[in-house]
């Protein structure tokens, strides 16, 4: 008898491009996890900043404090941790650029871009995605109109850990599943089984797993060391049997169109395959 699926791990990642948030239970929202993604870094033009330009960004961990996260630079004790809270107020606005979209974000506190300013070595700010603003997940996918927070294009992603571990058979040196920010990760099934699905339930919230995710660099930064595999692995690697068309693909984008809590240990249970 197979063994059951269940929801291994979930994490969320305050920050866009940050470090992530290992927790045992998360609450389901519109946008995605609670939390997730939330806060975004900009430059000086107003436009987003990831680590696939700016490797540095590994450097920055976050970690759970009451009612937010601390910021701390792995590589520079002086920089005192800084606190920065789940949500942001009002004070001020501006427009940044994501992707295609131009929406509307409310800035965080001055202390906030003055570190993160300093940590990154280039001007930036921190702004946050509140709840008035509409960021739709991409139009051609998606029918019931789901909204997505500062994450590339869809409020979920998840990867199956039997995925992951096929793709360490093939490589020399094995990576880690926080190469990918994954929100929620499974155990039990065989590799890659969630290209397959077409919608399931973690718990009793319902998903609909809408597409495979095409991977950028950023699978080849070592989220420790915040350095760049010179052989371009994992993604090198990945591309020799997981290409379509142009991309190469690892892990389900996903929505939710159902609220609630899920949990690590949570029975995940396919409902339906696609055609």
């Amino acid at each position: 008898m197979a063994a059951p699926l269940l929801l291994s791990d979930l994490y969320i990642y305050p920050v866009k491009s940050l470090g992530g948030i290992r927790l045992t239970e998360a609450t389901v929202e519109p946008r995605g996890l609670r939390h997730d993604r939330r806060w975004l870094i900009v430059n000086a033009r107003n436009q987003f900043m990831t680590q696939r330009q700016t490797a540095a960004m590994a450097h920055l961990k976050v970690a759970p404090a009451y009612n937010g996260f601390l910021l701390s630079h792995q590589q520079r004790p002086e920089l005192l941790p800084l606190y920065v809270p789940f949500e942001a107020t009002p004070e001020k606005t501006l427009f940044v650029t994501i992707w295609d979209d131009m929406v509307f974000a409310w800035r965080g506190k001055p202390e906030c871009d003055t570190w993160l300013t300093e940590a990154l070595g280039e001007e930036c700010k921190l702004v946050y995605m509140s709840d008035m603003v509409r960021r739709d997940v991409e139009p051609e996918h998606n029918p019931e109109g789901q909204l997505v927070s500062f994450a590339d294009g869809y409020p979920f992603l998840l990867i199956g850990q039997e995925s992951l571990a096929e793709l360490n058979t093939r490589l020399a040196e094995a990576v880690g599943m926080d190469r990918f920010r994954p929100n929620l990760v499974f155990s039990g099934g065989e590799a890659f089984a969630e290209d397959d699905w077409a919608s399931f339930q973690v718990g009793d919230v319902s998903f609909r797993a809408v597409r495979a995710c095409g991977r950028c660099v950023l699978t080849t930064i070592d989220q420790t060391t915040a350095k760049k595999n010179p052989g371009g692995e994992p993604l090198r690697t990945l591309a020799t049997y997981r290409t379509e068309g142009s991309k190469v693909m690892f892990g389900q984008n996903v929505t939710s169109t159902g609220q609630g809590s899920v949990r690590v240990g949570d029975t995940l249970t396919v409902v339906s395959y696609k055609a």
